[in-house]
C-alpha cells in the first residue's frame, strides 16, 4: 500500500484535498509515534523498533514504506532513517498540538483533583 498523496482520493475526502491526505497518513497507527521518535535524529530499524515499544516488525515495515513514499522520512547509506526536510517540517507543525495536548491534559487532572 503507498501512501495517501494530495490529489488522490483518500478517507474522508474523495478529492484528496492535502489536508485530508496528510491526515489520512497520520491517522495510520504508528506513523506520527515513527515521525516523533525520528526528530532526535537518524536511528536503526532495531533502535527505532524499540523506541516504538516494540512494534512489530512488519507493521514497521510497512509504516516506514509509507513515510518513504510521503518524502518523510530517508533511508540513509548505513541504513539508518532519518527525518527528510518535510519530515521536520511536520515535527514543527505537530509541536503547537503537543503543547496544546499537555494543557488540555493538566486541565484534566486538576478538574479531577476538584
Amino acid at each position: 500500500m503507498t501512501a495517501p498523496r494530495p490529489g488522490r482520493p483518500v478517507r474522508g475526502s474523495s478529492t484528496g484535498r492535502p489536508l485530508m491526505a496528510a491526515l489520512d497518513l497520520f491517522g495510520r497507527r504508528w506513523n506520527l509515534r515513527i515521525v516523533w521518535e525520528l526528530q532526535y535524529g537518524p536511528v536503526g530499524f532495531r533502535a527505532l523498533q524499540q523506541r516504538c515499544d516494540n512494534m512489530s516488525s512488519s507493521v514497521l515495515r510497512q509504516r516506514l514504506t509509507e513515510l518513504l513514499d510521503a518524502h518523510l522520512v530517508a533511508q540513509q547509506p548505513d541504513a539508518a532513517y532519518a527525518l527528510t526536510d518535510l519530515g521536520h517540517g511536520v515535527y514543527q507543525a505537530l509541536r503547537p498540538l503537543a503543547r496544546w495536548a499537555d494543557s488540555w491534559a493538566s486541565t484534566l487532572d486538576e478538574n479531577r483533583e476538584s
